[in-house]
């Protein structure tokens, strides 16, 4: 009898864990998971763009993939934001994971078109706008933590700024990878593509600034407001 009252319990559990709505991922988060996970896809392909293994025609198709890969990426960024906002699913994870699966996107696809292994031909990467562009993210980084270990909280707030670097750049991405085709039939194609990289490392430096000054009056709003408070 006392086996039969564990099992029963035991199968509540499970059955109370099942159906628990905590344990839930919100859809808006589902497709920012699923967005991470194409990356690793992404990634292949790019690397296997210039494999002597692999003839032009089979080259080209793989290219192709990376392109279909990264627009899909893109276009759910889009997708999740506006179901998040839509049904009202904002929550702290989500707000984590989104511009983390943006970081991490744009980072793979700016050093793999620096590479030689993951460059598109005739239009190779510019060392500089990678580094503008990483390095962006790396002071957003470095900013989130400065503030936490300030004010220990979490702030985390979007501005527009950021939101233009992260179009240029994934705009600038899927531009090279389709420029071959393009740059053959669009006079002056190779001219825009190089304006659309060096635009997106502008955006990226503004976003940074924006984003620290932000993060300065953060911190600064913190301490006036802590040292206004009556002590103990």
């Amino acid at each position: 009898m006392g086996d039969g009252l564990k099992g029963m319990g035991l199968r509540g559990l499970l059955h109370r864990f099942r159906r628990s709505d905590s344990l839930k991922l919100s859809w808006p988060t589902r497709i920012t998971l699923v967005r991470i996970l194409l990356i690793l896809p992404f990634v292949d392909c790019m690397l296997s763009m210039h494999d002597p293994q692999l003839d032009q025609s089979q080259q080209d198709l793989v290219r192709y993939a990376a392109v279909g890969l990264f627009f899909l990426m893109a276009i759910s960024d889009a997708v999740d934001g506006y179901l998040a906002r839509r049904r009202k699913q904002i929550t702290k994870l989500g707000a984590f994971l989104d511009p983390l699966a943006d970081k991490l996107l744009i980072t793979s696809a700016s050093l793999l078109l620096v590479s030689q292994r993951g460059h598109v031909t005739g239009f190779l990467l510019p060392i500089t706008v990678v580094v503008l562009i990483i390095g962006k993210d790396v002071l957003i980084t470095l900013g989130f933590i400065i503030v936490y270990l300030i004010t220990s909280q979490t702030h985390v707030v979007p501005v527009f700024a950021g939101k233009l670097a992260t179009a240029l750049q994934l705009s600038m991405v899927i531009a090279v990878l389709i420029a071959p085709e393009l740059a053959a039939v669009i006079p002056g194609y190779r001219w825009f593509v190089q304006v659309l990289w060096w635009s997106a490392a502008a955006a990226a430096v503004f976003a940074a600034l924006v984003y620290i000054r932000n993060g300065s009056r953060y911190i600064e709003h913190y301490e006036r407001t802590q040292s206004h408070r009556p002590s103990a």
